[in-house]
């Protein structure tokens, strides 16, 4: 996409956010239906259902997809995304570019094996492969941008405030 397509796709929101900005709120959502009689939970994307289990390392089949890969996904998607987007802005032509992330979680947590260890992951690795004509600059700055801009990434860097609640929707009798 040509940075001037980009610029004018996003200026009449950027005018809109400007003067009233509680139109740039944005609210999310995802919903899951745990299984019955599996270890599982059936999530509904925007492409199609995703059945999500355990991990064969900390019991499961390796049939379903694992939440943690998800969440390592979901940050290669919205990094991916911001690289495009920086590029884009900076004028810079990516021939090609891929997106990696890995992360270290102990089992020992998750397993409750000991309580010393967290559960989650401990590190979190992103790394971009790009070949394109850049200067160590303009690289530092795709970089910078991405870091800046990128949702999940922000997310991770400075987690946002949580609750959880559980409604009962049939009492005991």
């Amino acid at each position: 996409m040509q940075a001037s397509k980009f610029q004018q796709a996003q200026a009449p929101l950027k005018e809109r956010y400007k003067r009233d900005a509680k139109a740039a709120f944005l609210t999310l959502r995802a919903e899951g239906t745990p299984g019955k009689d599996t270890i599982t939970c059936k999530v509904q994307t925007g492409r199609g259902l995703a059945l999500a289990g355990i991990h064969p390392k900390a019991g499961g089949s390796g049939l379903d997809l694992c939440s943690g890969d998800m969440l390592l996904e979901a940050l290669v998607a919205c990094a991916g995304v911001s690289l495009s987007a920086a590029a884009t802005m900076l004028g810079v032509t990516l021939r090609s570019a891929k997106v990696f992330a890995e992360g270290d979680v102990d089992l020992r947590g998750t397993l409750g094996i000991s309580d010393d260890v967290p559960v989650g992951f401990t590190d979190i690795r992103l790394r971009f492969d790009i070949d394109a004509d850049v200067s160590k600059e303009v690289r530092e700055q795709l970089l910078a941008l991405v870091e800046r801009y990128c949702v999940v990434f922000q997310t991770l860097q400075r987690p946002a405030r949580t609750e959880v609640s559980m409604n009962v929707l049939r009492k005991a009798a």
